[in-house]
């Protein structure tokens, strides 16, 4: 399992659309320059923690923790029994 580069090319180019594209269609008038940085940060942010909500996926840091009858039952149920010494 590992990084796959076609979401992140797309989150990449969907967020890059929003943070460099569309600020050049704000509409003229006083606070034209106040939303082209809302979209830029916005487009920014998101990508960021989309980013790193995606390769926290690739590794996590906390597995899941299950107890010894479960571990036991999935054993057994997946084919390779528990073998007592």
């Amino acid at each position: 399992m590992g990084a796959s580069i076609l979401p992140i090319a797309v989150f990449t180019i969907l967020w890059g659309v929003v943070g460099i594209v569309c600020p050049f269609f704000a509409p003229k008038g006083p606070n034209r320059g106040i939303i082209q940085v809302v979209l830029i940060l916005t487009a920014a942010t998101c990508w960021l923690f989309w980013l790193c909500a995606y390769m926290a996926q690739m590794n996590p840091l906390i597995g899941p923790r299950l107890n010894n009858s479960t571990l036991i039952w999935m054993s057994r149920t997946w084919g390779n029994p528990y073998k007592n010494n």
